[in-house]
C-alpha cells in the first residue's frame, strides 16, 4: 500500500502560487490513496461498499487533513520568508556602508515621488468634499458668468439637472466687519438659497439660508454664514456665535450658520483669496442689472449625461435668445466640476507624475549597479550555496528580498520625508494652486510608498539576480581570483546602466530647461502696467456716502492725506485691479451698428485721476482723468489701444464718442494691460472715471511709493485713521503680489521639476563616478603591468575619461531623441520657446558633459598615480 507522506506533498507543491490549486490537487491526492486501500480492501476480500467505508475510516477526517496541510504550507512559507529576512539583514549589518547608501538614494527617491503624489493625490485624485461629486457640473455663459434671469429660465426649463445654484463674484477684502474685536475687512461671497444643499454641504453649526432671507435688496444681507477657519480664527471656534449680531459694512446682520472645515471655498474656487463668510444672494432684477455676474453650478439626475445636458442647453440658449433680445446672450459650456476646478493644474501635475516615474528610474539604475557591485563580490559565497544543494530558484527568491528589504528600509525613511514635504507644500503661501492647503500623508500616500518600495526592490535587483555569476553554478567558483576582472557581461551590463542613467536625466533636464525658459519668457511679458514699487489697500467709504458729490469729497480727502506721505509719488483708485477679477459690457461707437451676436465687448474699470500714474499704466494718445471731470461736466472714457483698434480702425480715438450712458467722449488712450493671465493679451478695455460713477463702495486705493511697499502700513494707518477709527488697513497688498499669484502654478512646476532634474543630475554623476571607479579598481593589475611597460599617466587618464565620454555620449544621444519625441507632451505648459529649442538641448547637453567629465576625472586621476610594483606584488 502506498503510504501517505505530509513531506512529499510538501515537496511536490511547495512551489505552486494559487492556493485553490494545491487545495485541489491535495484532495485529488487523498482520494487516490483512499482508492488505494479500497483496492486491497477488496483483494483482500470485502466488498466494494464496505472497502471504500473501511478506507475512509482508515484514512481519517479529509477536512481536518486538509486544514492541517494548509497550516504545513503556511509555517512553511513563513519560516522560509523569516529566515530570508534575517539573512537579508545581517547582510545589511555586516555591509553598513552599502546599506546606508542604497537606503539613503531609495529614500530619497521614494520620498520625493510620494510628496509629488500627496499632491497629486489632493488635486486630481481624492473626490471632491461634495456630496455625490461625479454629477456635478459647471455651468458657464462662454467663458465664465450668466446673467441672473438666464440663470432662473434654465434652472426651470431644463430636464437634465436635479437643480442649479449659483454664486456671485466678490473682491477681496470687500466688506468692512465691525462689532466684534477690530475692524477688519472680509471676503464675502453670495450665494443662491439652495447653493449649499445642491452640493451637500451640511453646517456644522446652525443653518443654511431659507428662501425668505433671499428675498431681500442685494447689498444689505442681514444674515451671514461663516467659513470654518474664520470662525475660529475670528471668533475662537466659539459654538455660541450663531445667533450673534455683528456689524458688516455698518449694518447689522446674524450669524445663522457655521460651514464645515471640509468644505474650504478658497481652495477650490478662488486659491490665494481668503474667503470669510456667505451672504443669501437674491435673484432680483437689481441683480440681473449686473449683467453676467453669476457662476452657475448644477447636479446631474440620475441616468442623465454630460453630453445629452449640453445639447439641451444650447436647444433652451436659442429659445431664449428668440424670446429676450433684450438680455445678454447665452453660450453654454458644461464641463465637470472636478475639471473646473483643477483643469488648469493638471497637465503640470500629469507633467510631474511622469518626472517621478523617470527618478525612480534613474534611482533603480543606480541601485542596480551598486548591486551588481556588491554580487560580485559575493560570487563566492552565492556559488557555494549552490553548490552545497540551494535550488537557483531559492537563491533568487533570497536575492529579491534583499532587494525589496533594503527598498522597504529606504521607504521608512521616505515616508518621512514625504511627510514633512506634503506638510510644507501644504503651507506654502506663495503658489495659489486649488485644494493645495488639503495636501497630506493618508492612507493611500502610504500605499503609494510602499507599492513604490516594493517595485523599486524588484526592478533593481532583477538584473544584478539574474546575472549573477552565481547562477552558472561551478564556474563561478573558477573566477572571481584577486585581481581578475569583471566579467565582460557585467561590464557591459554596468555601462547600459549608466548609458540608460543619463539618458533619463537629459530627458529631465531638457524638460527642466523648457519649462524654466518658458517661465522667463512670461516674466519678460510687456503687462501694461509696472507691479513693482506698489501698495495696493482697500479703502470703504461705508454708509457715509449717500450722493456722489459726498463720494468726491471722501476721494478728495483720501487721495489729498495719502499723496502728502513722506515717499509716495502718486495715488489713485480703481474699483478692479489686474489680475483680481473682471466684467465686461457690450460697446460701441456713436453711429456704429452691429448685427446681434457679433457686438464688441470691452472689460470695465471705473478709475480716479492719478490711477494710471500709481500703476504704471503709460497714455499714448490724448490725456488722462484730471480731478475736474466730474459728473457736472461732460461725460468722458478711455479706452485702451486695442479697443480704439476696434472700435475705430485707422482712425484716431481721441474726440470719439460711445454710446455708454448716453455718450462718452473718449478723451485718450492708454498701453493695453494684461488682465487675466500673463501667457494671453489684455483684450479690449475702457475706463470711466470714478467721479461721474456712483454706487462703487469699496474701492482698491493704489499708492507708487520710492519705499519698500511694506514700510507704508503704519503711515497709513495714520494718514486714514482720523476719517474714520474703524477703518482697516493692515491688509496691505502690492501689484506685484497679483502678479505672483498670476504665475504661481507655472513657478510650483519649475520649483518641483527644476528639483527632480537636480536630483536626476546628482544621480547619474554618482553612477558614472561608481562605474569607472570600480572599473578602475578591477584593472588595478592590469594598469600596473601598462605603466610598467611605459604607459604614461596621462595616457592612461585619457583612456578613462575617453571612456566616460563614449558613455555620456551615447546616454546623452538616446536621451535628447527621447526628449525631442517626448516634449510634445510640454505642448500647453510652453510659452515663448517651442519642444525643440535648440538653446536649451544644447545646453542641457553641455551641462551633461561637464558633469559626466568630473564624475571620471576623479577615478582616471586615481588610476593615473598607481604604482606599478604595488599592483604587481598584489595579483
Amino acid at each position: 500500500m502506498a503510504r501517505f507522506s505530509w513531506g512529499r506533498l510538501r515537496r511536490r507543491w511547495r512551489f505552486l502560487l494559487s492556493d485553490d490549486e494545491r487545495q485541489r490537487r491535495l484532495r485529488d491526492e487523498m482520494e487516490f490513496h483512499i482508492e488505494s486501500m479500497a483496492e486491497e480492501f477488496v483483494a483482500g476480500g470485502m466488498g466494494e461498499d464496505e472497502a471504500q467505508a473501511a478506507a475512509r475510516r482508515r484514512f481519517g477526517n479529509m477536512t481536518q487533513q486538509a486544514e492541517d496541510a494548509r497550516g504545513v504550507w503556511l509555517v512553511r512559507w513563513w519560516s522560509d520568508l523569516v529566515q530570508d529576512l534575517r539573512y537579508a539583514f545581517r547582510g545589511m549589518r555586516r555591509d553598513a556602508g552599502f546599506t546606508a547608501f542604497v537606503v539613503l538614494i531609495a529614500g530619497l527617491g521614494i520620498g520625493a515621488s510620494a510628496t509629488v503624489f500627496s499632491v497629486v493625490n489632493a488635486v486630481l485624485l481624492r473626490p471632491l468634499p461634495f456630496r455625490d461629486p461625479g454629477r456635478l457640473v459647471w455651468i458657464s455663459n462662454a467663458e465664465w458668468a450668466t446673467q441672473v434671469d438666464n440663470f432662473k429660465d434654465l434652472r426651470a426649463q431644463n430636464r437634465s439637472f436635479t437643480d442649479l445654484a449659483g454664486s456671485g463674484g466678490y473682491g477681496s477684502g470687500d466688506w468692512q466687519l465691525t462689532g466684534s474685536g477690530e475692524a477688519e475687512r472680509v471676503t464675502g461671497v453670495p450665494v443662491t438659497q439652495n447653493y449649499f444643499p445642491l452640493l451637500g454641504v451640511e453646517p456644522v453649526l446652525g443653518r443654511a439660508f431659507t428662501a425668505e432671507e433671499c428675498q431681500g435688496r442685494a447689498g444689505a444681507p442681514a444674515v451671514v454664514m461663516l467659513n470654518h477657519g474664520f470662525w475660529q480664527r475670528r471668533f475662537a471656534a466659539d459654538p455660541g456665535v450663531v445667533g450673534r449680531k455683528v456689524m458688516l459694512n455698518n449694518r447689522p446682520v446674524v450669524v445663522v450658520g457655521v460651514l464645515p472645515a471640509s468644505f474650504d471655498f478658497a481652495a477650490l474656487f478662488a486659491p490665494g483669496t481668503a474667503v470669510d463668510l456667505f451672504i443669501p444672494w437674491p435673484l432680483t432684477e437689481e441683480t440681473n442689472r449686473r449683467g453676467n455676474t453669476m457662476a452657475v453650478v448644477g447636479r446631474l439626475r440620475p441616468g442623465a449625461t454630460l453630453e445629452g445636458a449640453r445639447a439641451e442647453f444650447v436647444g433652451l440658449a436659442k429659445q431664449m435668445a428668440s424670446q429676450h433680445p433684450e438680455r445678454n446672450p447665452v453660450e453654454p459650456r458644461l464641463i465637470p466640476l472636478e475639471r473646473r476646478i483643477n483643469g488648469r493644474v493638471r497637465p503640470a501635475l500629469i507633467v510631474l507624475g511622469c518626472a517621478v516615474g523617470v527618478v525612480m528610474l534613474i534611482v533603480c539604475a543606480n541601485l542596480s549597479n551598486l548591486q551588481l557591485a556588491r554580487l560580485g563580490a559575493r560570487q563566492r559565497e552565492l556559488a557555494l550555496r549552490v553548490a552545497l544543494g540551494a535550488g537557483r530558484f531559492r537563491l533568487l527568491r533570497q536575492m529579491f528580498t534583499e532587494s525589496i528589504a533594503l527598498a522597504c528600509c529606504g521607504a521608512v525613511l521616505g515616508v518621512g520625508l514625504a511627510v514633512a514635504g506634503a506638510q510644507a507644500v501644504s503651507q506654502l503661501k506663495g503658489f495659489h494652486l486649488p485644494l493645495l492647503s488639503s495636501v497630506r500623508v493618508d492612507g493611500y500616500v502610504l500605499a503609494f510608498a510602499v507599492l513604490a518600495a516594493v517595485l523599486t526592490g524588484v526592478l533593481f535587483g532583477l538584473l544584478p539576480a539574474l546575472n549573477s555569476p552565481a547562477m552558472k553554478g561551478q564556474q563561478a567558483l573558477r573566477e572571481g581570483g584577486r585581481g581578475m576582472s569583471a566579467g565582460q557581461g557585467r561590464t557591459w551590463m554596468r555601462d547600459a546602466l549608466v548609458v540608460s542613467e543619463i539618458a533619463f536625466a537629459s530627458i529631465l533636464l531638457v524638460g527642466a530647461g523648457l519649462v524654466v525658459r518658458s517661465f522667463v519668457r512670461v516674466l519678460d511679458v510687456n503687462l501694461g502696467f509696472e507691479p513693482e514699487h506698489t501698495a495696493v489697500l482697500r479703502v470703504d467709504p461705508g454708509t457715509r456716502i449717500a450722493n456722489l458729490v459726498q463720494q468726491n469729497a471722501f476721494l478728495d480727502d483720501v487721495l489729498q492725506r495719502v499723496r502728502a506721505m513722506p515717499g509716495v509719488r502718486s495715488a489713485g483708485v480703481s474699483d478692479v485691479l489686474p489680475f483680481a477679477g473682471d466684467r465686461s459690457w457690450q460697446v460701441s461707437g456713436k453711429g456704429q451698428v452691429y448685427p446681434k451676436g457679433q457686438h464688441p465687448e470691452a472689460y470695465i474699470r471705473v478709475v480716479s485721476e492719478g490711477y494710471f500714474a500709481a500703476a504704471g499704466i503709460r497714455l499714448q494718445a490724448g490725456r488722462e482723468f484730471a480731478e475736474g471731470d466730474r459728473d457736472s461736466r461732460e461725460l468722458v472714457v478711455m479706452v485702451n489701444q486695442t479697443l480704439a483698434r476696434t472700435l475705430w480702425p485707422g482712425q484716431d480715438a481721441v474726440g470719439q464718442v460711445m454710446t455708454q450712458d448716453g455718450g462718452r467722449r473718449v478723451i485718450g488712450v492708454v498701453a493695453d494691460v494684461r488682465h487675466e493671465v500673463l501667457e494671453t493679451v489684455g483684450g479690449s478695455e475702457m475706463y470711466i472715471p470714478l467721479r461721474q460713477t456712483r454706487d462703487y463702495g469699496a474701492m482698491e486705493l493704489v499708492v507708487r511709493t520710492m519705499l519698500p511697499p511694506e514700510t507704508l502700513t503704519g503711515g497709513l494707518r495714520a494718514a486714514l485713521l482720523p476719517m474714520d477709527a474703524n477703518l482697516p488697513v493692515r491688509e496691505l497688498k502690492s501689484l506685484q503680489a497679483l502678479v505672483d499669484q498670476a504665475v504661481s502654478p507655472r513657478r510650483f512646476l519649475v520649483l518641483l521639476l527644476g528639483g527632480f532634474a537636480g536630483f536626476a543630475l546628482l544621480l547619474a554623476s554618482l553612477g558614472i563616478y561608481a562605474v569607472i571607479s570600480y572599473s578602475v579598481n578591477q584593472r588595478v593589475q592590469e594598469l600596473g603591468i601598462r605603466m610598467a611597460l611605459g604607459a604614461t599617466p596621462a595616457a592612461l587618464q585619457g583612456g578613462i575619461l575617453l571612456h566616460t565620454f563614449g558613455l555620456a555620449a551615447v546616454g546623452l544621444g538616446v536621451g535628447l531623441a527621447a526628449s525631442r519625441v517626448l516634449s510634445s507632451m510640454l505642448g500647453s505648459l510652453l510659452f515663448g520657446v517651442t519642444s525643440g529649442d535648440p538653446a536649451t538641448y544644447a545646453g542641457m547637453g553641455g551641462l551633461l558633459i561637464v558633469v559626466a567629465a568630473a564624475a571620471g576625472y576623479i577615478p582616471a586621476w586615481r588610476a593615473s598615480r598607481i604604482d606599478p610594483m604595488v599592483a604587481l606584488r598584489s595579483s
